[in-house]
């Protein structure tokens, strides 16, 4: 009896180590469960990341699998302070086993396992906690899963042990790791907590980071900086342990407090964030369907399908397929991104954007507020209306969606956001940790000014530069491609083009006068910023020059409000909710910044529209030329138009609104321009163009009850117009930019802008008058 259950008992053992292999071998080859195969495992972090390059050949962003933009470092770049605290804590017998700690793994078993020790430490080595970083898509939830799931790692483990030194593996940990406030990777990290290199770091700072590996979150120097201090004397002792301390040095590092030289990514250590973000999900877009859209915004579905349909770009990963037959994918299959983002005037441009907003407009927007209590709300809302805004904001957040989504009632998401929590919120200073209700958040943030600016190359459509808003991190909403407002006077141009076509000129005068229009039955008078030169005859061309509306509403008086709708959207703007009216010609439609500029280069470029090209090529990961896009063209106006209307457009600048590109700015060269301000100051925009470059800029609040109660501060020419004065002056003294002052605009030598065709009046070409 006792032998048959010794066999017995033999027999249940060599069972369990022929299925335990058999097992291990089915997740070896894949067959169980995931393991990576060899090819995966050769390049694990920057084998699937899509490289976005400038087009002055700077690497300026990558798409990960995770959306991290790390930047992986050697282990030569390592400081061996970083090493020796990370082998102590976290494996200190890395330098002796293959992948597997059996000792560790056998203590925790028994320990955790079977006596039931929390802190009994656990079994998982360095090499297999990077085998779950890089390949576990879905962690573990519960302790069922974590059992099934740890054979995967270490198959995974002993693939990366064979095929890695012990020195890349540890690069390539540190690399991979999240160290919170944006700081995935080591190199990040050592710069956002320290402001060094990784190379650099002493052993009190290395253990700090190394200390975070536990848990980042619960470790988190910057909120929580005595927990922080006793888990990096934590990373000391085992330092000690380890015979990489001395004792007598553990005492002395050990008292020292957290010092940190914190800074998190601000909009300067990126290089066109909004762009890239942008790109990511325009490449990636899916064709449109209008049950994802929600019914008050089918305005961007119509908008999002023309897109789709009309631009190649638009939709690329959605639209072409590899060999395998499968679509492209910007996060795994490796592509190569060639942009026409110049590095050097995106760098200009946020330095513009920023400069102005955050060190001169926001000052004076704080400065008119205080003490007001609806601020940064007009002083003309009631705090219901307020409280309406802000209500529909908090609709729109996603805490509310996702507590709407997993069925919490109202009540409860009412008493969420109105109940304080320790939050991080931006400031122009840096963030600040502060105990605030999420209501509350929503109405701070909404204190804080929007720009959005874009420059394209005239002739070739190729986008400079986009600065899509401030700081990507706080405000992510993109006012160049999606943000959408009035345009006000801007839309201007567009009018007195339809006139030119017309038959009109420069120099045909209308009544500067104030007048009442019967506008589908009901009486429309226009009102005007200034009474200069009232009562007189004044020419087109000066009319546009000081943004006059009396002299736009008498010709919108003499053309068709539906022709003005039919040429705007053959100058790109797409908004399908632009009713023709009279109002339509002082600009009350919403336009982004990115069809604005795009139609602004109808002007210098003979009449005929560009559309915006971000990308000129795409390489696979082999190298090979996968796509090229062209430029796209349209004809919008005759050239005899775009002539006349560079004449009026570049009076603008000499004569008229824009008058301090000259006086204040000092900006030589040819330029044309126009100045746009909405009702109550809203909106404030600038649309300037040299015979090289046209850029555009909207400044303005979240909401358009945000705004300057004056209009020394709120219009165009204060808020927009200094952006691209800027702008330009960065431009135009960088010798390395094919951008100069001395160009000209492709004008003939006898061109004369007065000059009528036979049989032309000054009627502007349609006898009757609309009504």
């Amino acid at each position: 009896m006792r032998k048959t259950f010794i066999k017995c008992l033999w027999l249940l053992i060599a069972s369990g180590v022929v299925l335990c292999t058999m097992f291990f071998f089915l997740i070896w080859f894949g067959v169980v469960g995931y393991s990576p195969d060899i090819e995966n495992l050769q390049n694990p972090i920057s084998k699937s990341a899509s490289q976005v390059y400038s087009a002055d050949g700077k690497i300026i962003g990558t798409y990960n699998a995770d959306r991290a933009n790390r930047i992986p470092i050697p282990y030569s770049n390592l400081s061996p302070y970083l090493v020796q605290a990370l082998v102590a804590t976290e494996d200190v017998r890395f330098y002796d086993h293959s992948g597997i700690d059996f000792i560790a793994l056998g203590r925790a078993i028994v320990k955790r396992g079977i006596l039931g020790q929390v802190n009994a430490g656990g079994g998982s080595t360095i090499t297999q906690q990077l085998a779950k970083q890089l390949y576990t898509e879905h962690p573990a939830k519960t302790t069922s899963q974590r059992l099934l799931q740890k054979p995967n790692e270490w198959v995974t483990a002993i693939k990366l042990e064979r095929l890695y030194t012990k020195q890349e593996i540890i690069a390539l940990y540190l690399n991979y790791f999240d160290f919170l406030h944006g700081a995935t990777g080591i190199k990040t990290a050592a710069n956002t907590y320290f402001n060094k290199e990784p190379k650099d770091l002493d052993i009190n700072e290395a253990a700090l980071l190394i200390g975070l590996c536990k848990n980042p979150s619960l470790f988190n120097p910057v909120r929580y900086p005595d927990r922080a201090k006793e888990r990096r004397n934590v990373v000391l002792g085992q330092m000690l342990k380890a015979g990489y301390l001395s004792q007598a040095q553990y005492d002395e590092l050990s008292v020292e407090p957290v010092k940190l030289n914190f800074h998190r990514s601000d909009h300067k250590d990126g290089t066109a964030v909004y762009f890239r973000e942008f790109l990511r999900q325009y490449m990636m877009m899916d064709r449109p369907d209008p049950s994802n859209y929600p019914s008050w915004n089918k305005r961007q579905y119509v908008i999002d399908s023309i897109a789709f349909d009309s631009d190649p770009l638009c939709g690329w990963c959605k639209k072409h397929t590899k060999r395998d037959g499968s679509f492209y994918n910007v996060y795994t299959d490796g592509l190569k991104i060639f942009t026409t983002i110049d590095s050097r005037m995106q760098r200009y441009a946020e330095e513009s954007v920023y400069g102005h907003v955050a060190r001169f407009l926001q000052p004076a927007f704080n400065k008119e507020n205080a003490g007001k209590a609806n601020a940064p709300f007009s002083g003309n809302l009631t705090t219901k209306q307020v409280n309406q805004i802000i209500e529909r904001s908090v609709t729109q957040s996603e805490r509310y969606i996702t507590m709407k989504a997993s069925g919490a009632s109202w009540e409860e998401i009412h008493r969420a956001f109105h109940t304080p929590i320790d939050m991080t919120v931006f400031t122009y200073h840096g963030e600040i940790d502060t105990v605030m209700s999420p209501i509350d958040s929503i109405r701070y943030y909404k204190r804080f000014l929007r720009a959005g600016f874009m420059s394209m190359d005239a002739h070739t459509g190729q986008v400079k530069a986009y600065v899509g808003g401030l700081d990507f991190t706080h405000f992510q909403y993109d006012m160049v491609m999606y943000g959408r407002r009035q345009v006000g006077s801007t839309i201007k141009p567009f009018l007195y083009s339809l006139a030119m076509e017309n038959g009109s000129s420069p120099c045909d005068k209308a009544p500067n006068v104030q007048r009442t229009y019967m506008v589908a039955g009901r009486p429309w008078t226009p009102r005007n910023a200034n009474r200069r030169r009232y009562g007189q005859m004044v020419t087109l061309k000066w009319g546009l020059a000081q943004s006059n509306n009396w002299i736009s509403a008498y010709l919108m008086s003499h053309l068709n409000p539906r022709q003005f709708v039919s040429i705007l959207h053959k100058f790109g703007i797409n908004n399908p909710d632009i009713y023709p009216s009279m109002a339509l010609c002082l600009g009350p439609c919403e336009v982004s910044v990115a069809e604005m500029v795009s139609a602004y280069t109808t002007f210098a470029n003979n009449g005929i529209r560009i559309a915006p090209l971000f990308v000129t090529r795409i390489e696979d990961k082999e190298g090979n030329v996968v796509a090229k896009f062209q430029p796209r063209m349209n004809e919008v106006i005759s050239s005899t138009s775009a002539y006349k209307m560079l004449v009026e457009l570049m009076a603008v600048v000499d004569e008229g609104t824009a008058g301090r590109l000259r006086y204040k700015y000092n900006i030589p060269g040819e330029i044309g321009g126009k100045t746009g301000t909405t009702n109550n100051n809203s909106d404030a925009w600038f649309m300037g163009f040299t015979p090289q470059l046209v850029s555009g800029v909207w400044v303005g609040g979240e909401d358009r009850d945000i705004h300057f109660d004056s209009m020394r501060m709120g219009q165009g020419a204060t808020m927009a117009l200094p952006i691209w004065a800027y702008y330009m002056k960065k431009i135009y003294r960088d010798a390395s930019l094919p951008y100069k002052p001395t160009a000209t605009f492709d004008v003939p030598e006898d061109f004369d802008p007065c000059a009528k065709e036979a049989g032309e009046d000054d009627d502007f070409g349609i006898d009757e008058v609309y009504e």
